[in-house]
């Protein structure tokens, strides 16, 4: 299993950065902006440059409307400032065919730019709360569209995590069915130590991780700290 951990500024990146040995991919986001916020261009490219080479980053393109062309454009956005994970969360979308059709205008636009690039196609665990698709539609979604990975994350950070909104056999399924169309499998949304066993038993590529490598485990107030990073890994 890779470890995917999500700071929001530069400050943080530099503790990912000390940490490095114990983390796969630094994913930036701005939580303030919602589960899969997206920040700017600016701090992609600072981050990009204070990360180690060897190390890809991440950027997340938001809880996205459904409105294929302003999402694809961000998505060029975040490939050029040096993300190589391009996430989408697909909030607004209701239907497969919907999804579908955003996820292509993405791909297309990080591939032309850059064809190595990896396109996530990300759902919630708790649509049910937000209106949004069901989660077990999104391996379907990312392989119609020609994603490269499936993902699973909260909407609604309000202390409940993935297995609060989805059973273990859900979520076995969601990864079950991402192999089976050869696209990665990751899972987050507020994922802790004691998540660990379950999403090993699952078999998932990727963790995603930020509340549980913070302090005092707030994803909002609270730093990613080097020190958590590594026991995180440790419980791994």
């Amino acid at each position: 299993m890779r470890l995917l951990i999500s700071p929001d500024n530069l400050e943080e990146a530099l503790e990912c950065a000390k940490a490095a040995e114990h983390l796969d991919i630094v994913d930036v986001k701005k939580p303030d902006e919602g589960s899969l916020g997206a920040n700017y261009p600016w701090v992609i490219r600072e981050i990009r440059k204070a990360t180690p080479a060897d190390k890809p980053v991440s950027a997340t393109l938001g809880d996205v409307p459904f409105k294929p062309g302003t999402v694809a454009q961000a998505a060029l956005g975040a490939t050029v400032a040096g993300a190589r994970y391009i996430k989408v969360g697909l909030w607004g979308i209701t239907t497969p065919e919907q999804g579908i059709e955003l996820m292509k205008g993405v791909v297309r636009a990080v591939k032309d730019e850059a064809p190595e690039a990896l396109v996530v196609a990300s759902g919630y665990a708790d649509a049910h709360r937000i209106g949004s698709i069901s989660p077990l539609a999104i391996p379907y979604i990312a392989k119609e569209s020609g994603s490269d990975a499936a993902m699973l994350d909260t909407a609604i950070k309000d202390g409940k995590g993935l297995f609060d909104h989805l059973s273990v056999e859900a979520c076995a399924q969601f990864v079950k069915e991402s192999h089976e169309y050869d696209i990665l499998s990751a899972l987050a949304g507020s994922v802790k130590k004691k998540d660990i066993p379950h999403l090993k038993e699952i078999g998932t590529d990727i963790i995603g991780v930020r509340g549980a490598v913070c302090e005092g485990g707030d994803r909002n107030a609270g730093r990613i700290k080097k020190h958590l990073i590594a026991e995180f890994r440790q419980a791994m």
